[in-house]
């Protein structure tokens, strides 16, 4: 796949440089999706200050089934891949896990009560841009409130994520999975 802008390359404005330098690991390429909203620094540092990739209220585990659940179905292969090979591992992930963030419907046996939840939570708000009383309470049964604003921002904020990297058509990450076939 061709990107539709391509990314800024080096040289890169020194604050820029700085930024990009400080979101990866040392000597790894900062990801194509930021270097290509490097294009715009105003737009990039707005959207990296929207970032929740920090310790909030809910488990990294939690959060990456809601992120890469989101990814996955707003078909954002690009930011699923690069989650899956920074953060599958780090998560406990299996393989089973991969599957089942891009299967169909939230009983997969390999998520817990709590995590079929936020599943559940995140194909209601992609099917129909809302939460059902239902689905309501059993987040409030389970959740704190402050966790179901973290959950409901995050998978808002991965559509837009995924909205980017498909209309920008940005070219996969080398060393990022794809979406495993589904059966």
């Amino acid at each position: 796949m061709v990107a539709r802008i391509e990314p800024a390359a080096r040289p890169y404005a020194e604050d820029m440089e700085k930024t990009l330098e400080k979101l990866m690991p040392p000597g790894v390429e900062p990801l194509v999706l930021f270097r290509t909203l490097a294009r715009n620094p105003r737009v990039f540092r707005r959207f990296m200050a929207g970032g929740l990739l920090d310790k909030g209220t809910i488990g990294m585990r939690e959060r990456e089934i809601a992120i890469d659940r989101a990814c996955a179905r707003c078909g954002g292969e690009y930011e699923w891949g690069v989650h899956m090979a920074l953060f599958a591992e780090r998560v406990g992930f299996g393989a089973d896990e991969i599957a089942a963030t891009v299967a169909p419907g939230a009983e997969a046996g390999c998520w817990s009560p709590r995590e079929r939840l936020i599943v559940r939570l995140v194909d209601q708000l992609h099917d129909t841009n809302n939460v059902d009383d239902e689905l309501w309470a059993a987040l409030r049964a389970e959740f704190k409130d402050e966790q179901i604003i973290e959950l409901v921002v995050l998978t808002g904020l991965y559509h837009m994520v995924s909205f980017t990297v498909n209309a920008l058509r940005l070219p996969m990450e080398d060393y990022a999975p794809r979406f495993p076939a589904q059966g």
